[in-house]
């Protein structure tokens, strides 16, 4: 069974249900359709749900509230493709611009990924992710363990990983406009970036490019840090060609703060299409740390782009 595609409220209720592992209730959802611009009331909210039952969209947990059936998941997923490219980037952006981290007195927030693995799997995933972090090929040189958190599920543990979106929130506050354009694959060779094998552009894709190449298989995270040959992760960033000495002197400072970018920077480096007006800033993804565990067996879910956490509160390592 299937409803009218142009019934926008719809699918952004089965949008909204989708994030969340628990039930949601018609208040609350009420509050997330109005931060997404459409403004209900709890009776509204309710007179769609009640619609989202009969189609087998949605089920209610007692007074709980409502959970996605495995119909309303494909539903969710399958609804206006074309409306959702770019929401990859709309949302980093937005975490970006919370991003307000000064390197010269270490206060701030960073926007960071969440993760969470069966409590069984912990060390090992400790472990892939310090080979990454050792090898040099993370964005950050640390990550926090975490068990508190609601958005764990019973028996298993979290980690946080610090997001790379947070140099752009940096570099914005700084003055300096950054555009996120690529995901990619880089080919490393005794232990020295080559160049990129596949790039994904950020604005036109409905998936997170880097999930996608690792779900797809196409990298060899695990071996590169044992060998110091293979395939990673890494993002591009384009700025105006001359804010670069800028750029490097915040980097230095970040770097200083456990940062590890940028690669490299330059007007067509790393076999990328040069732009006379534009140079590319290169840095490892911190994602780098989360292929590494899905490469050695390990059942790791991530959510991109999590929130933001104050600096001061991220435990190092």
């Amino acid at each position: 069974m299937s409803f009218v595609r142009s019934e926008r409220k719809c699918i952004e209720i089965l949008r909204i249900l989708k994030d969340y592992q628990e039930p949601v209730g018609a208040k609350r959802l009420s509050e997330l359709m109005a931060a997404r611009g459409f403004v209900l009331t709890d009776r509204a909210v309710q007179y769609y749900l009640s619609y989202l039952d009969d189609t087998g969209f949605t089920r209610k947990i007692g007074n709980r509230g409502r959970v996605l059936t495995k119909a309303g998941i494909a539903e969710s997923e399958n609804a206006l493709v074309d409306e959702r490219v770019g929401f990859v980037i709309s949302k980093l952006e937005k975490l970006a611009f919370r991003s307000n981290f000064d390197p010269e007195t270490c206060t701030g927030n960073i926007a960071y990924n969440l993760s969470f693995v069966p409590e069984d799997e912990t060390d090992g995933v400790s472990e892939a992710f310090d080979d990454v972090i050792r090898s040099d090929y993370g964005f950050f040189s640390s990550y926090k363990i975490i068990d508190s958190d609601p958005r764990i599920p019973q028996g298993h543990v979290g980690f946080i990983t610090i997001c790379s979106v947070t140099m752009d929130g940096i570099l914005q506050k700084n003055g300096i406009p950054v555009r996120m354009a690529f995901g990619g694959t880089m080919g490393v060779k005794d232990n020295r970036p080559t160049g990129f094998t596949d790039l994904i552009g950020y604005r036109g894709t409905t998936l997170d490019p880097l999930i996608l190449f690792i779900n797809s298989k196409m990298t060899s995270i695990s071996e590169t840090t044992k060998t110091g040959n293979g395939t990673m992760l890494a993002n591009v960033r384009e700025i105006p060609e001359s804010s670069e000495q800028s750029v490097m002197s915040i980097a230095a400072g970040m770097q200083e703060a456990g940062f590890r970018f940028p690669v490299t920077t330059g007007c067509g480096v790393m076999n990328l299409r040069p732009d006379p007006y534009r140079t590319s800033i290169i840095a490892y993804s911190g994602m780098n740390l989360i292929g590494c565990g899905i490469e050695r067996g390990y059942n790791i879910k991530t959510e991109i782009g999590a929130g933001n956490i104050p600096y001061s509160k991220f435990e190092f390592k």
